[in-house]
C-alpha cells in the first residue's frame, strides 16, 4: 500500500470538482449529466450496514466512466427511461467498513485487494421513468439474494423486462454487468487503474 501511495500524485482543482491521480480522474457525475438522479444511500443509514458511511449524498466517477454514463442516459432517454444511481466511486477507507459488517466477498469486495468502486470506474444504478417515478425491478438496491441475480428467472416479467433494458444499455456503452447484483456495472479497463482512498471531503474541496 505504501508504495502505491507514492505513485499517486493528488492534484484537486476546486472551481470543477475534479481529482487527478496519475491514471484516473474523479468527477462530480452532476458536472457532466446535470439531470442524474441520485439516492445516494451510502449517506444514509438505509443500507445494508444500517450506518451513515459517506458525509454527503455526491457521486464521482472517473472521468471517462461519466462521460460513458451521459450516453447510456441519453439512449435511454429514447427509450423512456432515466438512470438513478445508488453508489459510484467509494473511498478505500469506506469499503473496510463494509466487509467488517458482511465479510462475503460473493457480495462485498475484500479491501485487501479493492473493490472496481475503490478505483471510480463501478456505478450501482436503475432506470426510472422520465418523470423520475420508479419501475419494478427484481429487488431493492443491496438485496444480496438470489433474486438479485441478472440471471434469475422467476420474477415479475416487468422486473426482468426493466432489468434486461438496463443492463442491454449499459453494455452498449462500455459497461460490464456481474453475476449477483444486477444493480453493478463496471467498466472496462479497470484492472488497470489503481485503488483509491481520496476522502469525499478532499474531492467536494
Amino acid at each position: 500500500m505504501i508504495a502505491r501511495v507514492r505513485i499517486i500524485i493528488l492534484t484537486v482543482l476546486c472551481a470543477s470538482f475534479i481529482v487527478s491521480t496519475h491514471s484516473t480522474e474523479l468527477v462530480d457525475v452532476r458536472e457532466v449529466i446535470p439531470d442524474i438522479i441520485l439516492d445516494i444511500r451510502y449517506a444514509t443509514p438505509d443500507n445494508f450496514t444500517g450506518k451513515v458511511l459517506y458525509p454527503s449524498a455526491d457521486c464521482f466517477l472517473a472521468k471517462e466512466v461519466a462521460l460513458a454514463l451521459k450516453k447510456v442516459q441519453d439512449d435511454l432517454k429514447t427509450q423512456g427511461y432515466r438512470l438513478k444511481i445508488f453508489d459510484g466511486y467509494r473511498p478505500l477507507s469506506v469499503q473496510r467498513e463494509m466487509w467488517k459488517v458482511f465479510p462475503n466477498s460473493k457480495y462485498v469486495a475484500n479491501p485487501k485487494k479493492g473493490s472496481v468502486h475503490n478505483r471510480g470506474y463501478a456505478v450501482d444504478l436503475t432506470i426510472v421513468s422520465l418523470d423520475g417515478s420508479p419501475v419494478a425491478m427484481p429487488t431493492d438496491f443491496d438485496k444480496f439474494t438470489e433474486k438479485a441475480h441478472t440471471n434469475y428467472k422467476d420474477l415479475p416479467q416487468d422486473g426482468i423486462k426493466h432489468r434486461e433494458i438496463l443492463k442491454k444499455t449499459m453494455e452498449r456503452y462500455g459497461f460490464i454487468s456481474i453475476k449477483t447484483e444486477w444493480w453493478h456495472f463496471n467498466y472496462r479497463n479497470y484492472k488497470r487503474k489503481p485503488v483509491l482512498d481520496i476522502p469525499f471531503e478532499v474531492l467536494k474541496r
